[in-house]
């Protein structure tokens, strides 16, 4: 139990100590082990995670949680086909878990499969009063832009069970996707009006106060959320919006970037005579790792792919030769940027900064990326391994990384700034700033690392 408090305290160290403190003690507890085991899968971790996920099920746990874990695991080794087994076991086992069924249907996506969410809808006809199911289809359908099939099973949900907070919100999310401000913003007010403050309904809310031209009443919601998470980075975002749309000075203090958007050539890793041969055998490796005919649904790329597994736990010794020569342009990026203690970019002490997670993006003919944020990220990034040579065209941005657009129906907020992306070259700015790319011209890929950093607060 204490494990399983600190994992969700977001201490996976001391969860890890205290869960194998237990199986110390009680060799035989199936839960402890089954635990020991998702937490590492969360860890990115997957080897160690599969040795205490099949010593659970050898102990007799047949639970979907047991599957879904292992799928998790099976996935970052790259084990496609035994980790669609092993989700599709869960589904088997209860299919009215949805979280097991999102996973099913998000891999089989990702390795283009047509009917990708069979199990799901099938899941759906049969429990048609299931609450969590038809939710979790909803957002599959939202999530692949099918915005008409997710209305519809939304209001018919809704004429079976009558209105719900996660209902509503989940309705406005759709109906924002697909550039309805205005009726997402009252379903969203509606969802907020039955359950406030809750941060998941809050966020749908904001978005879509700012959408329809509310941005005075959004701001209210944003700072209220600010105070209670100050460091998720969404909600930083969302202020900017805010001041942005109202002219007020704080937006142009958040996104300077002159300041907060910096470039790095990376210095050539040791064992490697240039960034070209360095790119190359970099390129060779996560080639190697990029299985996938498709993006997964919950990141913000298109017509590309993405790793599976946290690179920082790839042995590759090119990858680790990048993961040590991002260090140095680290710290020059936190000693140049120069911000007040008010600031977010200054919130969290400067004395150290450490990667959260890194992975790897390969954009293929008309792959982009869409407007986003990192929320649990402080400072963010794009290192370019290969690029196209339409990218080389200054003047029409093909590829291009872009900052200031947001994710919302906002016409009028558009792109204020833009990088080349150049092979060896690594652009670092803050996590809360909308970025997005342009779409690549030609078949040709464009394959691309990315990190999240983070600095953790000083003791007090």
């Amino acid at each position: 139990m204490l494990g399983s408090v600190l994992r969700e305290q977001r201490k996976p160290r001391d969860a890890e100590a205290a869960f194998r403190r237990a199986i110390s003690m009680a060799p035989r507890d199936v839960y402890a082990h089954h635990n020991l085991g998702a937490l590492l899968s969360a860890e990115d971790r997957p080897e160690e995670a599969l040795t205490a996920l099949n010593r659970a099920q050898s102990l007799g746990l047949n639970a979907p949680e047991l599957y879904v874990n292992r799928g998790r695991a099976l996935m970052q080794l790259y084990r496609l086909d035994d980790a669609e087994k092993t989700y599709a076991r869960a589904v088997a086992i209860e299919p009215r878990d949805g979280k097991a069924q999102a996973m099913l249907a998000q891999l089989r996506y990702m390795r283009g499969d047509p009917e990708f969410a069979r199990d799901l809808t099938l899941a759906c006809r049969n429990h048609p009063a299931h609450a969590g199911l038809q939710l979790t289809l909803a957002d599959v359908q939202r999530r692949v832009g099918d915005f008409a099939d997710a209305d519809r099973s939304l209001r018919a949900l809704r004429e079976r069970l009558g209105a719900f907070p996660e209902l509503s919100s989940a309705l406005a999310r759709v109906l924002l996707d697909a550039g309805r401000p205005r009726e997402a913003a009252a379903e969203a007010m509606e969802g907020l009006r039955m359950r406030p403050g809750d941060p998941s309904i809050a966020d749908v809310a904001a978005c879509s106060l700012l959408a329809d031209g509310s941005p005075q009443e959004a701001l209210t919601l944003i700072r209220q959320q600010r105070q209670r998470v100050p460091e998720d980075q969404r909600w930083i975002a969302y202020e900017s919006t805010a001041a942005r749309l109202l002219d007020l000075p704080l937006y142009r203090r958040l996104y300077d970037y002159s300041r907060f958007v910096r470039v790095y050539d990376i210095e050539v890793p040791p064992g490697f005579t240039s960034l070209t041969q360095f790119n190359t055998a970099l390129g060779a490796a996560l080639h190697s790792r990029h299985l996938f005919k498709s993006h997964p649904l919950d990141q913000s790329l298109r017509n590309g792919s993405q790793t599976a597994r946290n690179l920082m736990t790839d042995q590759d010794a090119a990858v680790q030769s990048l993961l040590r020569a991002f260090a140095a342009p680290l710290v020059d990026y936190v000693r140049s940027i120069e911000v007040d203690e008010n600031h977010p970019l200054n919130s969290r002490g400067r004395a150290a900064v450490a990667l959260k997670g890194c992975w790897s993006v390969e954009l293929h003919g008309r792959g982009y990326h869409v407007n986003h944020v990192h929320p649990e990220g402080w400072i963010s990034s794009a290192y370019y391994v290969k690029t196209p040579a339409s990218t080389a065209d200054a003047a029409r941005k093909h590829g291009w990384i872009k900052f200031g657009e947001t994710a919302l129906p906002l016409p009028a907020v558009t792109a204020e700034h833009a990088v080349e992306p150049r092979p060896g070259r690594l652009v670092l700015f803050p996590s809360y700033m909308w970025h997005g790319t342009n779409p690549v011209l030609d078949d040709e890929e464009r394959l691309t690392v990315a990190f999240d950093a983070v600095a953790p607060k000083l003791p007090s």
